[in-house]
């Protein structure tokens, strides 16, 4: 059980866990999930750790097949500029590793952003923190749980 699952558990939140097989040669997560859990893409979120220009670390949780806009993601952090992570840093902060990396359960909770897109699916899938298990759950809980904001940053 992740740190991710026994969150959920804690708080009493509505989710169901799905696994499938990973595949290590899968150039995406997020659309692998999508695939093999047979689900469209739009409703599975990659969570992005970006650091931003005072050095902070945020969460960006966007649909896989999107790409996340920076300019966006930093302005509903209060910043001018962002960046991708380091990974060793994101996986110290997070306690997850790459392609596992829940938005649930992380070591220090980091400010969170969450597309809008999400509100628009009744549920939506995000990793459990691990690579080949996702977790479904409520937007709005999500939203609770990591004390996040709805904005447009795809």
């Amino acid at each position: 059980m992740t740190p991710a699952i026994k969150l959920l558990e804690k708080h009493k939140t509505a989710h169901s866990i799905h696994q499938y097989d990973h595949d290590a040669k899968s150039s995406s997560y997020g659309l692998e999930a999508a695939e093999k859990l047979a689900i469209t893409a739009d409703r599975v979120f990659k969570t992005l750790v970006i650091q931003i220009d005072n050095g902070e670390l945020a969460v960006a949780i966007v649909p896989v097949n999107h790409n996340l806009n920076m300019k966006k993601a930093a302005k509903n952090c209060g910043a001018k500029k962002a960046e991708m992570a380091d990974t060793q840093k994101v996986e110290r902060t997070t306690g997850y590793v790459l392609g596992g990396v829940s938005p649930l359960g992380q070591k220090k909770r980091l400010r969170t952003v969450i597309d809008s897109t999400a509100c628009q699916h009744k549920t939506i899938f995000v990793s459990a923190g691990k690579r080949g298990l996702e977790i479904e759950l409520a937007a709005e809980d999500l939203q609770v749980l990591t004390s996040a904001v709805f904005a447009e940053i795809v």
